[in-house]
């Protein structure tokens, strides 16, 4: 036998071992390719949608080498003063590719969600008998959905038996006609739409169950570059066009509280109007619109593009706030409970595995893909750490800037509910018992406590917020406290 590798070779093609078409392929393949595609096969371990993964985050750097060598390499630090010194868009890719090289270490050093769900819970979970198992859900593209994204990717929904096709969508207008309709199995919603469907709001009545919380905090004020340095408090607004991404959100509530604290009525002195969030970018970008109220992706891209800064993180407003839920319609959940309860568990596992801040890097990079969210890796690992510049030349470190905690508690309907009266949404006796029935909080608790997580025993808390808290006992008074206050 020849002792020579290359003569060794030389005899297997001759004995048929090896085809020549094969070898010509070899020798076709280079040697980055080579390192790209075992990188793959280890990090992906043997599951596609890891493995697609992966091949999305290569993608998005422009190779596996470039995402390294940003990183990593020995010229680091010269490519990147070069980079300062050149062009911001030379800058901003190559930040992005350091990102990126620190999200494929970071999946290459640990194992998968699903691996750690089912290191820690032994066998994989009885789900039941299943009405259906290919199911077609609803999302915008933004950090609030992260659970019900994140889940595909990394197991979540495999775990518990479902084959999930996520739909993407741009407008919450357009998610709300799709349930009515009946267009798909399950939604990505605002907190407030169950609420206002369910009452008729806007719309036809139409029963929506709010299931579970996708996130808390996360969203922020974004004010036009040419305002910086003139935006010191609410008054400061007057006059100026303000985007929000749906009348029933939690962003247009909350951007009403605020202006009111500082003297403003909200439907007068200001311009607030419908904001689909993948247009905000484009639209402060051109000078269209001087702020918004949006996810944080969009709040920390205008510093990103250097087009406007943070006046103010959402959670100053009120601390742990909901944001976006999981949904359902009441029709869907009667005639598929065991797939509507497998889906709600998956979620909620999902929710609890992103709320470990030790999880957020591997999670913004699950969700950066075009199929995704489709932003710079940077701006999502802000978001998800809570590090990051406010444009206005300030650092901050907010490890609860956006957290994930599934628990829909009754106290945010009622809160939710106090607005919509407040600004004419709603008459005072619209909704019985503050809106608290359409949020499904005793089978949340239920799910949790089968997951093995702790939960809370009470259905409401007290909630805390800037300009005096909030009871759901007392919400009729703490409406009218509000009003008297501040004379809106």
């Amino acid at each position: 036998m020849p002792q020579n590798p290359a003569d060794l070779i030389d005899d297997l093609v001759k004995m048929r071992v090896y085809q020549p078409t094969a070898m010509e392929a070899a020798d076709s393949i280079t040697q980055a390719e080579l390192r790209t595609a075992l990188f793959i096969s280890m990090v992906g371990q043997g599951k596609p949608k890891r493995e697609r993964l992966v091949r999305d985050l290569i993608k998005l750097a422009g190779g596996l080498d470039q995402a390294f060598s940003a990183a990593f390499g020995p010229k680091a630090g010269e490519f990147f003063n070069d980079a300062k010194r050149t062009s911001q868009v030379t800058r901003r890719k190559f930040l992005q590719n350091i990102a990126v090289g620190a999200a494929l270490v970071t999946l290459a050093n640990c194992g998968s969600a699903s691996e750690l769900a089912e290191e820690t819970a032994g066998e994989a979970p009885d789900v039941g008998n299943l009405e259906k198992t290919n199911l077609k859900v609803a999302f915008l593209p933004i950090t609030c959905s992260t659970p019900i994204i994140m889940s595909e990717p990394l197991g979540f929904y495999d775990k518990y038996g479902l084959d999930v096709e996520l739909i993407k969508y741009f407008s919450w207008s357009v998610v709300r006609d799709a349930a009515i309709a009946g267009d798909l199995d399950a939604y990505h919603m605002l907190a407030p739409m169950p609420i206002a469907m369910s009452l008729g709001l806007g719309s036809a009545p139409f029963p929506v169950r709010l299931a579970s919380i996708e996130n808390n905090n996360g969203q922020g004020i974004a004010v036009a570059k040419k305002h910086l340095g003139n935006i010191n408090g609410p008054e400061d607004f007057r006059g100026m066009s303000i985007g929000i991404p749906y009348d029933y959100s939690n962003h247009n509530l909350l951007i009403r509280y605020y202006l009111a604290s500082g003297g403003l009525d909200p439907d007068k002195d200001v311009n607030l109007f419908i904001l689909p969030p993948p247009d905000a970018i484009a639209q402060m970008a051109a000078g269209q619109i001087d702020a918004f109220i949006l996810p944080d992706n969009f709040a920390q891209r205008v510093v990103q593009d250097d087009i406007g800064f943070i006046h103010m993180l959402s959670k100053d407003l009120w601390e742990g706030h909901p944001c976006c839920a999981f949904v359902a319609t009441q029709n869907w959940i009667n005639s598929n409970p065991q797939t509507f309860r497998a889906l709600n568990k998956a979620i909620i596992d999902g929710a609890n595995y992103a709320n470990d801040p030790a999880n957020r890097k591997e999670i913004a990079a699950a969700i950066a893909p075009q199929q995704y969210l489709n932003q710079p890796l940077a701006v999502l690992e802000a978001v998800m750490t809570g590090q990051f510049d406010d444009g206005q030349g300030n650092t901050f470190d907010v490890p609860d800037r956006i957290y994930f905690d599934p628990y829909p508690w009754k106290s945010f309907a009622s809160w939710i509910t106090t607005q919509l009266v407040r600004w004419n949404y709603m008459p005072p006796d619209k909704a019985t018992n503050g809106g608290e029935d359409f949020f499904l909080t005793e089978l949340a608790r239920e799910l949790a406590i089968e997951l093995g997580v702790d939960a809370p025993q009470e259905l409401s808390r007290i909630e805390k917020m800037q300009f005096g808290d909030f009871d759901p006992n007392q919400a009729e008074k703490y409406l009218q406290d509000q009003i008297n206050q501040f004379g809106v």
